[in-house]
């Protein structure tokens, strides 16, 4: 019997050793793996802060105008006032851009079309009431890409115009082109881009007496 409490205790003894050795390794990987997702989370944020201090106060106007111009995709909500000889009109839109085959505009107000939607999808528009629970689909509609109310409608006129420009004013640089399109009334466009954090503050579109016809302003953006 002596024998066999000795063995007891010593397998006794055994196993609790291996049971504290266990726990130090589950211990030691709990440990490591929190290390990991640290470290992952700094790397993370630290290329954010990097990405976002590349392009601002300390970048030259041209540094800035290329960010913007290699915009691909941003999600904005946006105030727009539209000019007419009779009346001038407001309206709240939420615009929302992956690609020129997946993009949306959602206006917010006025309250009498609010959730009224204007979605492209490859080659079909389609136009929602969410209120109204209507849809309407136009299939192979060309004429979407003539949206002026859109900014990378006016990237890629500011690209492909050789007369474009910009200049340096009060913190802010402004950049100017010539709409792509046969509409006396929506001609020049401006778009005025923050020196600070390289966002577009508001744009412009003008006829061809540079009277403002459309006025957006960006409240909030996200490229």
């Amino acid at each position: 019997m002596s024998n066999n409490n000795f063995n007891n205790k010593k397998l006794h003894s055994h196993n609790q050793k291996q049971n504290i050795n266990l726990r130090k390794v589950i211990i030691i990987l709990v440990i490591v793996v929190l290390l990991i997702t640290l470290i992952i989370f700094f790397i993370k944020n630290n290329n954010n802060t990097a990405k976002t201090s590349k392009i601002g106060n300390n970048s030259t106007s041209q540094e800035i105008v290329n960010y913007i111009l290699n915009i691909s995709s941003y999600e904005a909500n946006i105030e727009v006032e539209v000019k007419t000889n009779k009346n001038t009109n407001k309206y709240k839109i939420k615009q929302k851009y992956i690609s020129k085959e997946n993009n949306m505009q959602e206006v917010l107000e006025p309250s009498n079309i609010q959730g009224v939607k204007i979605v492209k999808e490859g080659n079909n528009l389609r136009i929602e009431n969410t209120k109204l629970s209507l849809t309407k689909i136009i299939e192979d509609y060309k004429d979407i890409s003539q949206n002026n109310l859109d900014l990378i409608n006016f990237l890629e006129n500011y690209k492909n115009n050789s007369n474009s420009k910009f200049k340096e004013q009060n913190d802010q640089i402004i950049m100017e082109t010539i709409a792509k399109t046969e509409n006396n009334y929506q001609k020049y466009e401006t778009l005025y881009v923050s020196r600070e954090n390289a966002e577009p503050i508001k744009m412009e579109i003008k006829d061809t007496n540079q009277n403002t016809i459309i006025n957006i302003i960006y409240n909030e953006i996200d490229i």
